[in-house]
């Protein structure tokens, strides 16, 4: 009985050791496909590790939990910035519409005074706009930079080899 077990514990660890291989000949080959200054940070060990790493599927199971955070976070900031896109354009359709009136009910002698005070009030009112856009943009990239640092986090508790928190690019 015992030696059935044992021979049965080899075949897993066997089959283990070839899926290894597989997956770390896999990720040498993705690798490979990478620029020279990349391939070089990524040794032996590091692919071996993560290779490891994934023989179990569980480091699947969380990238797919993460890509699909991710999903759902950049639905919602690009709605966010449609919304206030549409906003904004309302806002200008409704001065256009405000300037058109008081043009018409301006006398011809005034009209020249008129425009250029809705042109400052228009100037001023883009202005404005670019200031929000650049503000929710400025929003968007931090809350993205926030989720990058809650994937390299949740990675790194994971035990995935190379993954560490940092907001270094390279």
């Amino acid at each position: 009985f015992e030696a059935a077990e044992q021979q049965q514990q080899q075949q897993v660890l066997s089959r283990q050791q070839e899926r290894h291989y597989r997956l770390l000949a896999e990720l040498q080959a993705l690798v490979k496909a990478l620029p020279s200054d990349c391939q070089q940070r990524l040794s032996y060990t590091t692919l071996s590790e993560l290779a490891l790493a994934l023989l179990d599927g569980t480091v699947f199971e969380i990238v797919q939990g993460l890509l699909e955070i991710q999903h759902l976070t950049e639905k919602n900031l690009y709605s966010q910035r449609r919304q206030l896109h549409s906003e904004h354009r309302g806002l200008k359709q409704e001065l256009f519409h405000r300037h058109k009136e008081a043009q018409q009910c301006c006398r011809p002698h005034n009209l020249p005074l008129l425009r250029a005070a809705q042109q400052r009030e228009m100037e001023a009112m883009e202005q404005q706009i670019r200031e929000e856009q650049r503000m929710m943009d400025e929003k968007i990239v931090l809350e993205l930079d926030q989720k990058v640092i809650d994937q390299q986090s949740t990675l790194e508790k994971a035990g995935v080899s190379g993954f560490y928190i940092t907001t270094n690019p390279q």
